[in-house]
């Protein structure tokens, strides 16, 4: 909870009276055998020019499913003192947001969405904190070293934050309990687990260019110690959700083993997600007109994955829209869109081609892009 005379996040107990505790209900959905996800941050999710609720999202729950997805994935849920990081910098890693509202009303969304049948994952950043030492776990004991590694070696210049030392037991049992409390106390079905490629090498991936050479993924530059954390990680979800649990990886370098099961040798994700295909398209739109486009070289990015790996892709990423990027929409239609969206006004070329073109890349992007 924010402090306003001070602009410092509070961590504050949450424990109301037994009778205004929200119960759970309904039960968990199983894990869907096509997994279909509708990706939210609460907050800007409604219409009105203010900060929207977990309450609010409650009215959007029917038309999700009335769509045909069969997931929720929910961003920005645990607490960061920094809201234009879109949940990316957490300060307070057991706490759900106090911008949208209380804990049980999170719950409540939750157990709502379980009722339609949707599978609830979380976007979950394990792979560093921020490095907020006023609202954050960062230098919590007075040394640069307590949760994150000290020196250099603790800090990724890119994201301006700080990186865990996934060999102390106590940050192990720090975040897998992390992840134990989710799944107990909010219902929880899975994580979408944020910056996976950082945490599987030393160079966090940066400026390496992956490709077939084996020793790129397992050579000196592998970070054995967070490769462990994240199959204990994967193991904790299916030992406690054996039927429903789900976890998905954010990896661009494709990691062989990524999606192999942690009894296989593999680090036990369920996916891997496809972030290269939303730049592809947005180079594509930006710099080339539609109909010179290359046919074969799309289906060949698209297929571009390792043989079976399981692989969610989607056409466009909220990353770019983070970074001020134009959505597709945007690039089909411009100026259009401001004028002649409305079925009240005259028909225009550039909207209905901009249409059907949006239909094409999303239904090429289901059909090719994943497994």
């Amino acid at each position: 909870c924010k402090n306003r005379e001070i602009g410092v996040f509070n961590g504050i107990m949450w424990e109301p009276p037994p009778s205004e505790r929200y119960v759970m209900r309904h039960a968990r959905p199983p894990r869907p055998a096509n997994l279909k996800i509708y990706e939210a941050h609460l907050g800007i999710a409604g219409t009105e020019e203010r900060i929207h609720t977990y309450l609010d999202f409650k009215d959007i729950l029917p038309r999700i499913k009335r769509l045909g997805y069969n997931a929720l994935q929910i961003m920005a849920v645990a607490e960061h003192a920094n809201a234009s990081s879109f949940g990316y910098q957490v300060t307070s890693f057991f706490a759900p947001s106090s911008r949208f509202g209380t804990p049980d009303e999170l719950k409540e969304l939750v157990d709502t969405a379980h009722a339609y049948g949707l599978t609830v994952l979380m976007d979950l950043v394990h792979s560093h904190c921020s490095s907020n030492q006023v609202d954050g776990i960062a230098a919590m004991d007075g040394t640069d070293h307590c949760y994150t590694h000290g020196g250099h070696k603790g800090k990724q210049d890119q994201w301006h934050a700080s990186l865990f030392d996934y060999g102390k037991y106590e940050v192990l049992r720090f975040l897998l309990s992390n992840i134990r409390w989710w799944i107990e106390e909010y219902g929880f079905d899975g994580f979408r687990f944020g910056g996976v490629t950082s945490m599987l090498y030393i160079s966090h991936g940066i400026g390496k260019h992956f490709g077939h050479d084996y020793h790129q993924y397992f050579g000196m530059d592998a970070d054995t110690e967070s490769g462990t954390y994240m199959m204990l990680a994967n193991y904790l979800v299916k030992r406690l959700l054996p039927r429903s649990g789900l976890t998905i990886a954010e990896d661009f370098s494709s990691m062989p083993t990524l999606c192999r099961a942690v009894d296989d040798g593999g680090f036990g994700f369920d996916y891997n997600l496809s972030v290269n295909i939303p730049p592809m398209w947005a180079k594509l739109l930006q710099e080339q007109p539609d109909e010179t486009w290359s046919v074969s070289r799309v289906v060949k990015n698209l297929q571009k994955r390792r043989f079976k790996e399981p692989c969610i892709t989607f056409a466009e990423s909220h990353d770019q829209a983070k970074a001020g990027a134009r959505t597709l929409a945007s690039n089909l239609m411009d100026a259009e869109m401001y004028a002649h969206m409305s079925i009240a006004g005259p028909e225009s070329v550039v909207i209905e081609r901009g249409l059907a073109l949006h239909k094409m890349i999303r239904l090429v992007c289901i059909g090719l892009g994943g497994e």
